[in-house]
């Protein structure tokens, strides 16, 4: 591929960033530049600023059914170009080209649901609160929204928000992860040839002080961010201090329950899914395997697991025999392989180690390892407890349902739990016990569909109302309440 210099799109133009400070973006797989990144200045952030702004009092004012007809036209062009926005993903990330091809599916799924806000952002109303009078409430846009995304899902993670928020009648700005930028760039080519209202859409490339300067500007109405939950923390923080809206949607550790009763040779494939898909790094991933019941089944469960873990094929993502691609990039790799001699140090038994590669192809190995299995993990371990964001597993034992659910309910994080069971009775008191926003029976990668809000709580969620779904459209409007009578 030819390597790219990436530029910002602001009011409805490309333009070149009038910074000299770049970074690279390299392909994981083959270790190969692709792309460089520039870190705008504050001047270009608040030139997209001022551009969202000016867009904002002609677009609120177009009707929903208008503007959701752009959106309309984008999920034509979405479609026409499937495989090559997937093929980028893969390329920047190093997600495996299915994966990608789920990405950019689920993506396109947030706009079909976007395109419906017509019906989406009614309010409602009552006759004769009192006599002769009528009360009323309407949904209306606020202004300028940005979102600061991930570079785990760089195509999708923004789609949780955009559609929505420039349906309700809002205008936009994206920061991508300078990690994996290439995607939005992408996605904002057919923004540009959809042909929004020059400033409704906007995109600053950029790190830390082009976020900093998103959050603290006071025209900014609202943050979107989707990421690790110490960087969270500072986004929630500097939102509420500047009187600004917030999703904060942050880390996990996530634990799927396997049950003595569960069907663990239909089970499996979704499990190798949950704890190794994405390489590990995705906020729904299963990180630890809490099995109930005796040795004979304990034993039996984990040997399954390992062989199968094993035997996934770990490669270049391009390749469609490949099952797992590399971690992000170097720093990723050497920071899970610390995580891994930790994991030893700390007592726990290592199972499988991702470290022996054992890779499909000539690929170099430079971010790549192997899935990893743990066992003998103990709850108060930091495997147990911190997030990794990579491919490796931990195995735990609980001797019931009711010390598993107090294993989970003990973690500061509560993004997703699951449990594979046959019998309902556990599945209920599951669901109804377990302190997590999104919860599975028998599904282990629990990412719930376009038209629900992505749940979390405790410290894998700060704010109000959640992405997607009904939760985000109360996000991008206001009501405002209506009591009227005529004489």
């Amino acid at each position: 591929m030819e390597v790219r210099k990436l530029q910002n799109y602001i009011n409805g133009e490309w333009v070149a960033s009038e910074s000299n400070e770049l970074e690279e973006v390299r392909n994981p797989a083959w270790d190969k530049l692709l792309c460089h990144v520039p870190m705008s200045t504050q001047t270009e952030v608040y030139r997209a600023v001022q551009a969202a702004k000016d867009a904002f009092p002609e677009w609120r004012n177009t009707p929903p059914v208008t503007r959701c007809r752009y959106l309309l036209r984008l999920i034509e062009l979405m479609e026409e170009r499937f495989d090559e926005l997937s093929r980028v993903q893969t390329t920047e990330h190093g997600k495996t080209i299915d994966e990608s091809r789920g990405e950019t599916r689920r993506a396109i799924e947030m706009v079909e649901v976007a395109s419906g806000i017509p019906s989406l952002m009614q309010g409602f109303n009552l006759e004769d609160i009192a006599v002769g009078i009528d009360e009323y409430a309407i949904y209306q846009p606020l202004g300028v929204f940005c979102t600061l995304a991930p570079f785990n899902f760089p195509f999708m993670v923004p789609l949780w928000y955009l559609p929505f928020a420039i349906a309700c009648g809002n205008t936009f700005i994206v920061k991508p992860s300078p990690r994996a930028p290439m995607s939005q760039a992408d996605l904002f080519m057919l923004f540009d040839e959809v042909g929004l209202p020059p400033g409704v859409v906007n995109l600053v490339n950029g790190a830390t002080d082009v976020a900093n300067n998103l959050m603290e500007h006071p025209d900014i109405q609202g943050v979107t961010f989707v990421g690790s939950t110490p960087v969270g923390r500072i986004v929630y923080r500097k939102c509420g201090e500047a009187g600004k809206k917030v999703i904060a949607q942050t880390g996990a550790k996530n634990f799927i329950v396997i049950m003595p009763d569960a069907e663990l040779d239909s089970s499996m494939a979704s499990l190798m899914s949950s704890f190794f898909g994405n390489t590990g790094q995705r906020c729904l991933s299963g990180a630890n395997a809490l099995v109930v019941g005796d040795d004979a089944f304990y034993k039996r469960f984990a040997d399954k697991f390992v062989e199968a873990a094993a035997n996934i094929k770990v490669g270049d993502g391009l390749d469609e025999s490949v099952q797992m691609g590399p971690l992000q990039n170097v720093a990723s790799k050497q920071r899970v392989a610390g995580v891994i001699e930790r994991g030893i140090k700390e007592g726990a038994k290592l199972a499988l180690d991702g470290r022996k590669l054992n890779l499909v192809g000539d690929v170099p190995e430079t971010c790549f390892l192997n899935p990893t299995v743990f066992e003998n993990v103990t709850p108060d371990m930091s495997l147990a407890r911190e997030e990794i964001f990579g491919p490796v597993a931990s195995l735990l034992r609980a001797k019931d349902l009711d010390e598993a659910i107090r294993i989970i309910n003990g973690i500061p994080y509560g993004n997703a739990a699951s449990i594979y069971t046959t019998s309902g009775k556990w599945a209920r008191q599951f669901q109804h016990d377990v302190e997590a926003g999104n919860v599975g029976i028998n599904i282990g990668i629990v990412a719930p569909m376009s038209f629900f809000p992505f749940g979390g709580r405790k410290d894998s969620f700060f704010g109000v109302t959640h992405g997607q779904g009904r939760d985000v459209i109360r996000f991008f409007t206001d009501p405002k309440i209506v009591i009227q009578r005529w004489f």
